[in-house]
């Protein structure tokens, strides 16, 4: 003890310039000034080197289950390939038909309006009340804020800090993070995490008449202004009623294992900015 004392003591200049210096930091960080932006920016830097290098090991000894899931869902986009080479001849033939009848009917097609861009995660938490996620992607590759973030099987979340080589993603398990949803014959809601476990989300604002099974699954809908549509976000696993408000509170199962998340995919919705601008002027921007 007397020791630590004199320590104290000794350093006691070195110890108050620093204990000032971290509590200017802290207050010029938590104000929306030029220089706290700076701070963020270069913190979110300087930890994604931190996170990528410990990923780096992880990475190596993770190899193996990598490349089975990377088979897995390979094999998963093959099927859906071939179904869509199913869909496209099916279509190329019924158009030769119209006009082989000189139909005049206008056969639209129509092209993706989204672009998907690989990311490694290199850091992700699943138990803090908000839980952002790191990936070696940033504005040099691309990636800007409010990007929708997938993996292989389902929704991840949403891009909100960007530096020139990483990026930070909102984690779909965050209170902050409300997602628009459908159930399978087509009733919308909302999916929010209630911190119940890293593997249950929550879906709201479903009508109590409305019939849901366990098993049955929930996805994306047309409503996200940048989720693409038609993304699993997980599988029903106990509904209750709340009474007082006549709705459904329904648990879910994620469709994406927080725990194992190793490689995701940044979804660019090329429509996203004109649409926003249109709901805006119209004062109807969700």
């Amino acid at each position: 003890m007397r020791n630590f004392i004199l320590f104290i003591r000794r350093f006691f200049n070195l110890i108050l310039f620093l204990g000032l210096e971290i509590i200017c930091v802290v207050l010029i960080e938590h104000t929306n000034t030029l220089q706290g932006n700076d701070i963020v920016s270069s913190a979110n830097a300087v930890a994604g080197i931190v996170y990528k290098k410990q990923s780096d090991v992880v990475y190596y000894f993770g190899l193996r289950k990598m490349n089975d899931s990377l088979l897995n869902e390979n094999a998963t986009l093959r099927k859906k390939l071939d179904l869509l080479h199913s869909i496209d001849t099916l279509k190329d033939s019924i158009a030769h038909i119209k006009i082989a009848n000189n139909d005049t009917t206008k056969h639209v097609v129509k092209y993706a309006d989204y672009l998907y861009q690989t990311a490694r995660v290199i850091n992700n938490s699943t138990n803090a009340s908000d839980n952002y996620i790191t990936i070696n992607r940033g504005y040099n590759d691309g990636i800007s804020k409010n990007m929708a973030v997938l993996s292989g099987t389902g929704i991840v979340g949403r891009v909100e800090h960007v530096s020139a080589h990483f990026a930070s993603v909102l984690s779909v398990l965050s209170a902050k993070l409300k997602v628009s949803a459908k159930l399978k014959d087509g009733t919308n809601g909302f999916v929010v995490w209630d911190e119940k476990g890293a593997d249950i989300l929550t879906m709201i604002d479903v009508p109590q008449q409305i019939s849901v099974k366990k098993g049955d699954t929930v996805y994306t809908n047309n409503f996200s202004l940048y989720f693409p549509p038609d993304i699993m976000i997980g599988t029903v696993i106990k509904t209750e009623v709340e009474k007082k408000k006549g709705m459904q509170i329904i648990s879910l199962l994620s469709s994406t294992n927080f725990h194992k998340l190793q490689y995701v995919y940044v979804v660019d919705n090329k429509m996203a900015m004109e649409k926003k601008q249109l709901e805006d002027s119209t004062g109807k921007s969700k």
